[in-house]
């Protein structure tokens, strides 16, 4: 091809971020013989595998096991665990992120027949990218396809002192190389949850600020069975209570929450949510609105005319499963491929503390909000077979959201010592439509923990 007057060279397609789902975009439109440019500032991969879904649950992995090691007094005679992070550390080094290097990945790409840039890409016309690299701005285009993917950035409240402190974000406590004596946690979503449990776990006296309740999207009674969780683990769980200001010392942080007295700890983790620079990617160039908050698409993840926007970016669930999930379906587009629409009534999210979290669909709340009028059940994980028998560390429920015109589930959650596995029949339930009349005449192993969803079903009114 004949690159056009300023510019350095034109493809078939460029995708502009190379997480998970960008990624797999990328490789799959280079292994159909289309000529394509994957952009990326940061790590390619994206989130997932250097700082969120594989480094947390290995984090949490071990947790679990002392949490576990904690409970052979309760079950089979004794046990004094000695935490140690240094295996935790290592193994976040050396088995996931490769001291965050991304070099594998960057090959694995290129050996696919695409091409690499580092650098952050940015919308300037329409089927234009301008990527500022290293060495300066670098002009291409894409006759047949741009495809957005640029992932989040952790979002800092502007809380006053905060600026210039060493307050940590998600990335940085996976990095930790140590546990602090004592953490301040501002948020309680999931990435909050996680991680406070985690350090509490390993010795860290950890605080949590939490405006709304713990898990806000979800049931609120999934928020208030962990908030117990975590009282009795020692997590001091103030819900209802925002940080007015911080203030650094050196060696420790300050936090003024509005209306209590003062808290003070050696490291400061600030989860309150994730964003993307909408402005930063250009999108007005193609007649985007670069104010709002995501990129709305189609069910073919079209943005605009000759553009195609995946993951976080979309608003439709910032998970690995959901880009890659979207990729599918805008891999499928652009090569013309016959493809089904995107759906997204039955996106799982699990969170991955003990127990765990698990939702699908809508929640009651939301029911009631889009004004369908919904059944419940439910059933509590301690008083079904396999809750009894598991004793310590049995905390969960399922609880389950019918439109009963339709004879349907439209949500569930699944909160319990597997409850993300639980959660596996209740999506394909939710997904598939499948009739209640249908799940009640199941067969459910006795005593799987899944089995508590055949009485959450019976209890259904």
């Amino acid at each position: 091809m004949t690159p056009k007057p300023g510019i350095a060279q034109t493809v078939d397609a460029i995708v502009v971020g190379m997480g998970a789902g960008g990624e797999h975009v990328a490789t799959r439109l280079a292994e159909a013989g289309l000529s394509v440019i994957g952009v990326e500032a940061r790590l390619v991969g994206g989130e997932c595998p250097y700082y969120a879904c594989v480094p947390t649950k290995m984090m949490v992995r071990a947790a679990n096991c002392l949490a576990e090691a904690r409970r052979v007094d309760q079950l089979a005679g004794s046990a004094t665990p000695r935490p140690d992070w240094s295996p935790v550390a290592a193994r976040i080094r050396e088995e996931a992120t490769d001291d965050w290097d991304d070099t594998a990945a960057v090959e694995r790409f290129e050996k696919s027949g695409g091409r690499f840039i580092r650098g952050w890409g940015r919308i300037t016309g329409p089927g234009e990218v301008t990527v500022t690299t290293a060495t300066g701005p670098l002009a291409l285009r894409a006759d047949r396809a741009i495809v957005l993917n640029p992932g989040t950035a952790p979002t800092i409240p502007p809380i006053p002192g905060l600026v210039d402190t060493p307050y940590w974000t998600n990335r940085d406590a996976v990095a930790a190389t140590t546990v602090p004596e004592s953490l301040i946690v501002i948020g309680g979503g999931p990435v909050a949850c996680e991680l406070s449990q985690v350090f509490a776990r390993f010795g860290a006296q950890v605080t949590m600020l939490v405006r709304s309740s713990l898990l806000p999207r979800d049931e609120p009674e999934a928020g208030e069975l962990i908030a117990d969780v975590f009282t009795a683990e020692g997590v001091t769980v103030r819900t209802g209570a925002s940080a007015g200001a911080v203030e650094y010392d050196g060696q420790r942080f300050t936090v003024y929450p509005e209306g209590g007295e003062p808290l003070r700890s050696r490291r400061l983790l600030i989860a309150t949510g994730r964003h993307t620079d909408l402005a930063a990617l250009g999108v007005a160039a193609v007649g985007l609105d670069d104010a709002v908050p995501t990129i709305a698409v189609d069910d073919r993840m079209r943005a605009a005319d000759g553009v195609w926007a995946i993951g976080d970016v979309t608003g439709r669930g910032a998970f690995t499963h959901m880009s890659m999930y979207e990729a599918r379906i805008a891999v499928d587009d652009i090569l013309r491929r016959p493809t089904e629409p995107a759906d997204d009534r039955a996106v799982p999210r699990v969170t991955f503390t003990d127990p765990e979290v698990g939702s699908v669909g809508l929640t009651e709340a939301a029911a009631d909000s889009a004004g369908i009028p919904v059944l419940i059940g439910r059933s509590a994980i301690p008083q079904s077979a396999r809750g009894w028998i598991h004793k310590a560390g049995n905390e969960g429920f399922i609880k389950l959201v019918a439109d009963p015109e339709s004879g349907v589930l439209v949500g569930a959650t699944s909160v319990g010592p597997a409850g993300g596995e639980v959660l596996a029949v209740l999506t394909l339930a939710v997904h598939a439509r499948v009739p209640i009349r249908t799940l009640k005449q199941m067969i459910y192993a006795y005593p799987a923990f899944h089995r508590a969803i055949e009485t959450a079903l019976e209890n259904l009114g």
